[in-house]
């Protein structure tokens, strides 16, 4: 079945991106065997957004292996009948896409340093260039078990708040953004910083920044260029599986 023609153009190409940053979570690592979760709201469909078939690994994430579903957790399309999605990804998506509008994609990891980290008392610390990108700028949300529960939506938007990335404590990671540039630079700068804080904590004598210099720095992650350099990183990013954009979007 050629998937191409039986998908308008606009959510073929979303399922393109989203095929593309499955493979880039593999790329740096940041995959749990079939774990967690990227899902992307479908452009001119706000109701709507795709999310993995579930039991793909993603460095074989194809565009039709993705789902469309809706903020219920329906498959909405007759093509993607028969696609099985996980629960607790529909939970944690489907409560930021409804809640943010803006927010098209979400990413959720469990690598080893983002879990290292969830379950310090302290959270990220602002020791690295990395995280002060999320100085201040960084949600909490405390640990529930498995999310199967609808009611958990609720807290984890109220968690959120107005910021982009949180740490699920004692589970993971999760990124949010405009677009799969912006959500792959959030979760690629913060999983960089929970690999530098937990080889960091080997040594005693750690050195911080001034809180003015903390915060004048996070401030730096946000002027007028970070569009182009986030776009640019994105770009330079998909150069690395380049070889496999035949496979991927298919």
């Amino acid at each position: 079945m050629n998937h191409h023609l039986t998908i308008n153009p606009v959510e073929w190409e979303a399922r393109c991106q989203l095929a593309a940053l499955y493979r880039l979570a593999a790329h740096y690592k940041m995959t749990d065997l079939i774990d967690t979760h990227i899902s992307l709201r479908v452009p001119n469909e706000p109701n709507h957004f795709l999310i993995n078939r579930y039991g793909v690994t993603f460095d074989r994430m194809r565009a039709c292996d993705l789902v469309k579903i809706d903020h219920e957790g329906q498959i909405v399309e007759a093509y993607d009948q028969g696609k099985k999605v996980n629960v607790a990804g529909f939970v944690i998506h489907s409560a930021i896409h409804h809640a943010k509008p803006h927010l098209n994609c979400v990413i959720h990891t469990h690598t080893a340093d983002g879990v290292a980290v969830s379950a310090q008392r302290d959270g990220l610390l602002p020791i690295s260039q990395h995280a002060l990108k999320f100085y201040r700028r960084l949600s909490y949300h405390s640990y529930e078990g498995i999310a199967l529960s609808l009611e958990e939506r609720e807290r984890l938007v109220a968690d959120l708040g107005n910021n982009k990335a949180m740490i699920l404590r004692n589970h993971g990671l999760l990124a949010a953004g405009e677009s799969v540039a912006h959500a792959f630079h959030e979760i690629y700068f913060l999983e960089r910083a929970c690999q530098i804080q937990v080889k960091g904590l080997s040594s005693p004598n750690l050195i911080y920044p001034s809180e003015a210099i903390c915060e004048f720095t996070a401030a730096q992650f946000e002027q007028d260029d970070a569009e182009g350099i986030i776009w640019d990183a994105w770009q330079a990013a998909l150069s690395l599986i380049e070889q496999d954009k035949a496979d991927y979007c298919r």
